[in-house]
């Protein structure tokens, strides 16, 4: 990767260290957008083509929704660019072509490139393009393989299946538990976990059979589904209650801790499945 560093406006973007600055202070953006950021610089007031920026920044064997992924990548370089799609001071959106950059950026030769030092071994410059969108320096995400990813995800959607067939497999007992743990409240317990039970079966076997597949969409199809599994999770996160009476109150305390993790722990394994797909 060259040396050296592209300032346009109050923003500089610096290749060798893969970084955004605006006046002086970095900015939180992930590889890809930069990718895309790096494509637009090099080319000022030409159309880079949607075609043009697929090869650059997914091999031909990579399989993935490009046009979803590329609309991301773009509107995340807006967002920290403060601009806008409707009214462009950096980005232009040409109709079914691409994208023209409108601001003619000045290179600038970082300093150390010129400074005289002994002949050293150094390792081979991976070409930026080829880095994956994981390479990002703002990139948190544990380091697990995606098929590790995708393991532990089904396998708490079990989890939750088994939770609902449970508990639908004797509605009495579940009666019983509701009317134990919420007193007053126990019928509209029951009616609620009922409910959310019949309606978890189909949404965790779309998720199994979803991740199991390895269908491509599955990520955008998540999010789509998020605030409604997060609520379905907390009303079971809470099920440990109905048993208290048979395993404790403070194991089912417990329980219910590590359930309230659930959520959070399947959203972070579905960025790392979609961070290895990109």
């Amino acid at each position: 990767m060259p040396d050296q560093t592209y300032k346009f406006g109050e923003y500089e973007a610096d290749l060798r260290a893969a970084e955004l600055r605006r006046n002086g202070m970095r900015l939180k953006l992930q590889m890809q957008p930069f990718q895309v950021l790096v494509a637009f610089l090099e080319r000022p007031n030409e159309i880079v083509t949607r075609e043009e920026l697929r090869r650059r920044l997914w091999p031909e064997d990579t399989f993935v929704d490009f046009d979803h992924s590329l609309n991301t990548a773009v509107a995340k370089l807006r967002e920290v660019l403060g601009d806008s799609a409707s009214q462009p001071r950096y980005i232009e959106t040409i109709a079914k072509r691409g994208y023209r950059f409108l601001v003619a950026p000045a290179k600038v030769r970082n300093e150390s490139a010129t400074e005289t030092s002994l002949p050293t071994a150094t390792a081979p410059t991976t070409p930026m393009a080829a880095l994956p969108a994981s390479a990002g320096p703002k990139d948190h995400l544990p380091r697990a393989s995606r098929l590790t990813s995708r393991t532990l995800f089904i396998l708490i959607q079990l989890l939750y299946l088994i939770f609902y067939v449970s508990a639908l497999f004797n509605l009495n007992n579940l009666m019983q538990s509701a009317q134990t743990a919420w007193r007053s409240a126990g019928y509209a317990a029951f009616i609620v976990y009922l409910v959310t039970a019949l309606a978890g079966v189909p949404i965790r076997l779309y998720l199994i059979a979803a991740t199991s597949l390895d269908y491509h969409l599955l990520a955008q199809k998540y999010r789509v589904l998020s605030p409604a599994l997060f609520v379905l999770d907390l009303i079971w996160a809470l099920s440990p209650l109905l048993i208290a009476d048979r395993m404790g109150t403070g194991l089912a305390l417990a329980a219910t801790a590590a359930l309230l993790y659930l959520p959070f722990a399947q959203r972070t394994l579905m960025k790392m499945m979609e961070r290895r797909l990109l």
